[in-house]
């Protein structure tokens, strides 16, 4: 998953926008976010286009 990819390539703390268009993220990204404990700020969708803002989380969280 790509998203796991840029997750370890910014900095704690730092900000991840990610724009899909397949609706299984719709699921996927949540769940990520929840079972590695980073923080998913913000879930749109714009027509086929869905878009996600990640937190990554600090260490010791």
């Amino acid at each position: 998953m790509l998203l796991h990819k840029a997750v370890r390539e910014v900095g704690e703390g730092q900000l991840i926008e990610l724009v899909a268009t397949d609706p299984s993220t719709q699921r996927d990204v949540p769940k990520f976010c929840h079972f590695l404990s980073h923080e998913l700020i913000e879930q749109t969708q714009d027509g086929e286009v869905f878009r996600y803002l990640v937190r990554k989380k600090m260490s010791g969280s």
